[in-house]
Formats: C-alpha cells, structure tokens, sequence
C-alpha cells in the first residue's frame, strides 16, 4: 500500500477525485455484477452500418485516450479483446437539466487507466472511424496510479513505451495493459496445452495429478527445494519430476496416463530457466521409444499448427517443426561435432579428453556428467532444426532400459530445438533388480557431492517387483515450447510472474 506522504501530484489528484466521486453518491468500487453483452472484436467484425445491428450495445473496460472538448468528447476504451473509441455527448449522458456526469465526472474525476461501463450504439463517424455512441456512462472502479503513456507519433516513432524487462516482469499487470499484444504469447500457450490434451486424450491416455510435496525427490536429477511437514514433523521436498508417481500408474493397470505439473528446481536462473516451470509428462504401456518419437513428431506438428504454421523464427533461425526429424546417436553427435569418439572411455579418459577439449568439470562428475559435459560444449549449439539424440550411455540415464542391440547404451532419446533441449524421453527400465543397482550408483555419486544425484526409491523398486509392462514415457517443457512456438528468447516472456529477488516496500 503506498504510503500518502509518498505520492507524487498526480497519485494525490487521482485520491482527491476519488473522494469527491463519494461526495456526489457515485461509488467508485460498485458491486460487480455489470451486463455486458459484447465486446470491442466482435463490433469490429461484425457491425454493419447498412443493417444498424450492435445497435444496444454494453461494454466495459478501461479509459486509454481522451480528447475532453465542449458538449462533446472522444475517448478510446480498451477491453480484453482491444480497443475502441467511444464518443460521448453531454446531452446523451446527461438527458435532464443536471450535467453533473459528463461536466464533472466525465472532464474532471475520471482519468486515463480507469474503469468503466458503456451503454450505447455503434455507428461510424464523419471520418470513417468506428465507434460507440455513448447513452449512459457508469464509473466501475477508480484507478489509483498513474498507467505508462506509451504513444506514437505519425513517423510510427513509439514514445514512452513500457519496455524494461524489470518492471514489465514484476508488474505484469501493467505489461498487459499498455502492452496488448503481450497477451498473444499466453493466448498461445493455452492453445499449446489444449493442443497437447487433446492428442493424449484421443490417444487414449488419462490426466492425472500425482503429489506435488514429495517424501523423496525423484524422477530427475536435480536439487530440490526443502520444506518441513509439522503435523508429521519430517522434511519434504517439492516435486523436481513426476515420473515415478506416473510409473506407478501404469504398474496399478493404466494403459496411458499424462500429467501437465508444476516442477521445483533449486537451480541457477538464466533467460531459459526458472526454478518453478511448467512440464507434461506422459507414460504409454507397450511402447518404446521409436514409437515415441513418431508420437512427438505428430504433436508438435498439430501444436506448431495451431499456432500459426509449421515454419517458426526463433532466435533469427527459421525452424520447421514438419516430421521426420533428424535421429542422431549421443556418441556419433560428440564425433560429429567434437571430433573424438568417447565410446568406452572410463571416467579418467574421459576426464583427460574434457581437459584437451577445454571442457570444465570437477571431481564430483562421474562418467555419465562428463559425456554430458563434451556434448553440451560442443553438440548443443548445432542442434538447430529439432533432431532427436538418441542412444545415451547407461551412466547418463539411470530410469531408462538398456538398448536391445548394445547394452552400454539406453533407449533414450531427447530433442533438441535451436539449441536447447525441448523433450526427455526413454523407454523405461522395468526390471526391478536392475533398477536398484542404478539407483545406488546415484548414491554412490551423492556420497562423493553431486547434490543433484538421486535418491534411492525404495518403494518405487517395490512397485517395480510386482511388475510394469513395457513402457515408453516423455516428459516435455511447457515453457521451452511457448518459446519456440511463440518465437520469444526469454522464459521470462512466456511466464506470466517469473521468479524474481522480493521487492521491498
């Protein structure tokens, strides 16, 4: 709340207009309910002048422009779907002898920013413009700061724009008002999501919600975030994964499940990372990854599609998400594009080639981050059109089944766009003996400091003993692909209220 002695002239203007709007019997703040009955899109497409239809017409929405005159005034209205001019006669809102409403309301106690209500008919004016004659006018809440003026003048030159990432980030409210076509990325992204459960529902899988305070972190590797539990008095962890909730699933007897969920990474923030991201995960019984991949391919053509079309710019890169991707095996990208052939080289080669190579890593790594470590140096940056990097080593994918033809490797794969990882996905190791030997080589790296090592699951091998059928599974990250499919750089701009350092008041 702002304290009185800190406003500036015209926070102090707005309170007075406030108070003298309840001296004249108007409240500023009425009760809610408002008959709206159209918006400003649907009188752009569809009035007719020739038919006079929208000829009772009520919306609502926010004061963004005014040219105050004599008897008569203009001003410009911005509602969810965008803007309108309103021309407003003094007789027409004010029928009797008192002229209260449009002489003092409307030219000296509402403001730019303010809220409210119209009652009218739309028509064209004498210079071709559309607009909505205003009958009677209602003040639906007061606004108390002063809204950013962004304006352009007649060369196009755009003045006092609201563009620092800063404040756009931490007042997105602000953002989406004075700029509007920041609402796209997030009317995209909800076409993403509806895209995506739509293909997993007609492929027969179900959502599902699995916990998100979990008694032990699994699923990735990754550190988590910390809590504590009184009532049961033990610490918990706020979820880095889904996946072994969902494998559970599918060992209790379904056939296909997905879940679009909330993840938690205490991790470094950069313009492609949040600690709090949005990933769907899905898990398909007797599957495997080939099938996967085609599985992928076809939905993010049916996404890019129902974004605007298969060819997306991203980062100046002109990208097609149209099937079939490229399939490249992890090693034969590393002797691709970093000239050496990694293939059964044991942690101390492996650290020797990250020296010659210039690659940094330190003691904790073990054989599957050093990989890891060459391939994100050297191969990432390349993977420009989506390409599917297949074949990892065992080290590297403690979930995930060994490969049918050579058992150092996994069935995994992971899909890179413009650089950056966009998809995980494996065929998932079901053998529960094998599974346990896996996760204590995680342990066995957590004991040497890799705090992003996994836990031992015990339950999660139980469940594995009493038996899960072969299994694909994928999890993909929702923000990473409003990106893509949105053409943004950050993950800032296709999060409505990114993480940031708490403002202090």
């Amino acid at each position: 709340m702002a304290n009185v002695n800190e406003l500036n002239e015209q926070e102090l203007g707005r309170r007075e207009s406030l108070n003298k709007l309840r001296e004249l019997g108007i409240n500023p703040y009425p009760a809610p309910l408002y008959p709206v009955n159209t918006d400003t899109a649907e009188i752009a497409a569809g009035f007719d002048p020739e038919k006079g239809n929208f000829a009772d017409v009520c919306i609502a929405g926010r004061i963004m422009s005014r040219r105050i005159m004599g008897a008569a005034s203009f001003m410009e209205l911005q509602d969810a779907k965008g803007r309108i001019q309103v021309y407003v006669k003094r007789d027409e809102i004010c029928p009797d002898e008192d002229k209260t409403m449009y002489n003092t309301v409307f030219k000296k106690l509402l403001d730019i920013g303010d809220i409210i209500g119209i009652k009218g008919f739309a028509f064209i004016t004498q210079t071709g413009q559309l607009s909505v004659h205003a009958k009677e006018l209602t003040v639906l809440s007061k606004s108390l700061r002063v809204l950013p003026i962004v304006k352009t003048d007649a060369d196009g030159t755009v003045h006092d724009s609201f563009e620092d990432p800063e404040l756009r980030y931490r007042q997105r409210y602000v953002d989406l008002i004075v700029n509007p076509q920041v609402k796209e990325t997030f009317i995209k992204r909800a076409k993403i999501i509806a895209t995506m459960r739509e293909y997993f529902n007609a492929a027969g899988c179900l959502e599902v919600e699995t916990p998100i305070l979990q008694p032990i972190p699994g699923g990735a590797t990754a550190r988590p975030f910390i809590t504590h539990h009184n009532a049961l008095d033990v610490d918990m962890y706020m979820r880095i994964a889904n996946e072994l909730y969902l494998k559970r699933l599918i060992v209790g007897g379904y056939d296909g499940v997905y879940e679009f969920a909330k993840n938690f990474r205490n991790e470094g923030m950069d313009r492609t990372h949040n600690p709090e991201f949005t990933c769907v995960e899905l898990y398909a019984a007797y599957k495997d990854y080939f099938w996967m991949m085609d599985f992928t391919e076809k939905m993010l053509e049916k996404v890019a599609e129902a974004t605007g079309g298969l060819v997306k710019t991203i980062g100046g890169n002109e990208i097609s998400f149209k099937g079939p991707y490229r399939r490249l095996p992890i090693l034969e990208a590393i002797k691709e594009y970093a000239g050496v052939d990694v293939k059964g080289m044991g942690e101390d080669e492996l650290r020797e080639t990250c020296k010659k190579l210039n690659v940094e890593v330190d003691k904790t790594m073990g054989v599957g981050k050093l990989i890891d470590a060459i391939f994100g140096e050297y191969c990432e940056k390349n993977l420009i059109q989506p390409t599917f990097i297949i074949d990892y080593p065992v080290e590297m994918s403690p979930l995930t089944k060994r490969c049918r033809y050579d058992d150092t490797l996994t069935e995994r794969f992971e899909l890179f766009v413009n650089g950056k990882e966009l998809a995980n996905a494996y065929s998932e190791l079901n053998d529960p003996i094998d599974q346990l030997a896996r996760f204590e080589e995680q342990a066995a790296l957590k004991s040497k400091g890799d705090d992003e090592a996994m836990y031992i699951d015990y339950d999660f091998v139980r469940a594995l003993e009493y038996g899960m059928p072969p299994t694909s599974g994928i999890g993909i990250g929702i923000d990473r692909l409003t990106m893509f499919m949105t053409g943004q750089e950050t993950i800032q701009d296709v999060l409505f209220f990114p993480t940031m350092r708490p403002e202090k008041f």
